[in-house]
């Protein structure tokens, strides 16, 4: 038995939500805390323990904007062919404040992985200061964990998004198929007519 779409597409965005999620608890539980100062003339080196904090943060930031964009394609994807205007989707009023919601906390948890990515990579090339008081810090400590919740709620919103966007689609083709029975226009059967049928 094969997967459906519409399942497929929910379990990619999941595995890919989890993914960034793991990913980013592994990199702040391996983050050191700070560097080894190392007093030189006039200069302080800071040297930092070999970790795979900025591999496992930009590992990260990769699955979560996979996740946020299938999340997008299993909102506007055309199941089983049929495709729905934009505008009939989102006249639901729930599947448009979870959308609002799952962009929100997928750019907050893109732009805090990123910041913490960052500001790691900063600190492991930027080693050398003339502060010789300098304790040789890291990124700050929380920022990948919280940006990795971030990740994994991003990722339960898309799948609340596919949800509604599903049914916002059934509700649209319940109605198409509807009027597609009730005929055409000027077609009236003589039981309609006399009240009898012919």
């Amino acid at each position: 038995m094969g997967l459906t779409s519409a399942k497929g597409i929910a379990l990619t965005v999941s595995l890919f939500g989890l993914l960034a999620f793991l990913l980013g608890v592994i990199a702040e539980n391996k983050k050191p805390p700070y560097g080894t100062p190392i007093k030189g003339k006039d200069v302080v080196i800071c040297k930092f323990p070999s970790d795979p904090t900025i591999a496992m943060g930009s590992l990260s930031i990769v699955a979560l904007v996979l996740a946020a964009f299938i999340g997008h394609v299993a909102i506007f994807y055309p199941y089983k062919g049929k495709s729905v205007p934009r505008g009939a989707l989102f006249q639901s009023t729930s599947l448009s404040v979870f959308f609002v919601i799952a962009e929100l906390v997928s750019a907050l948890a893109f732009a805090m992985l990123l910041w913490a990515t960052i500001t790691e990579g900063h600190h492991r090339t930027s080693n050398v200061h003339h502060d010789m008081d300098t304790l040789c810090p890291t990124a700050k400590t929380g920022l990948f964990g919280g940006a990795a919740f971030l990740a994994l709620d991003a990722a339960l919103f898309w799948l609340v998004c596919q949800m509604l966007a599903l049914n916002a689609r059934a509700d649209y083709l319940d109605e198409d198929e509807d009027e597609d029975d009730k005929g055409e226009y000027g077609q009236v059967y003589a039981a309609d007519a006399d009240g009898t049928k012919v």
